[in-house]
């Protein structure tokens, strides 16, 4: 997976952040939204009505939100099911993108952490759990819930903040 593939790209998904993620009224969103419930301004084809006045509307959030490509990559993954169609095939949809956006989210901060000053050890390590979240014979529903669920993403957030911690010692000599 390179670096551009966690690029969104909008016209090849079927909205999936525009009906799977929930959003609180705020100073980013005008409006509440649930998850699993369509933004209003999501058009019959997938796109969002209201794009270009996204920060004239209230809705910074939506202007700055990046899936980092999970959601055109989860459309393609399951080529036919669409969130509209039925309730398992919106929850499947669903679940599938946010366990896809976290394999994402951690293939980015550890693209990122090859600019760092890893000892051996933290890069071997950092390699190790690259390929592991870029299995060779690519993602499916099943296996990332199955990674989603297991313990690995924990152990991940523990060794990033492990690495973290230590890098910032370096830096304040702590």
């Amino acid at each position: 997976m390179s670096i551009d593939s966690l690029r969104a790209d909008c016209a090849r998904c079927t909205g999936l952040c525009c009906v799977a993620l929930a959003f609180d009224a705020s100073a980013s969103f005008s409006f509440d939204k649930a998850a699993g419930e369509a933004c209003p301004h999501l058009t019959n084809d997938d796109a969002c009505g209201v794009h270009d006045e996204l920060c004239a509307r209230g809705l910074s959030g939506c202007a700055s939100y990046d899936c980092l490509g999970a959601g055109q990559h989860v459309t393609a993954m399951l080529p036919g099911l669409h969130w509209r169609d039925d309730e398992v095939s919106a929850r499947l949809l669903f679940d599938t993108f946010r366990a896809m956006r976290l394999v994402h989210e951690f293939v980015e901060l550890l693209s990122a952490a090859a600019q760092l000053p890893l000892n051996e050890d933290e890069r071997h390590e950092r390699d190790a759990w690259l390929r592991t979240l870029q299995p060779e014979e690519g993602w499916a529903a099943e296996t990332l819930s199955a990674f989603e669920h297991s313990a690995m993403p924990l152990q991940l957030r523990a060794w990033l903040a492990r690495v973290g911690a230590r890098l910032r010692a370096l830096q304040f000599g702590k």
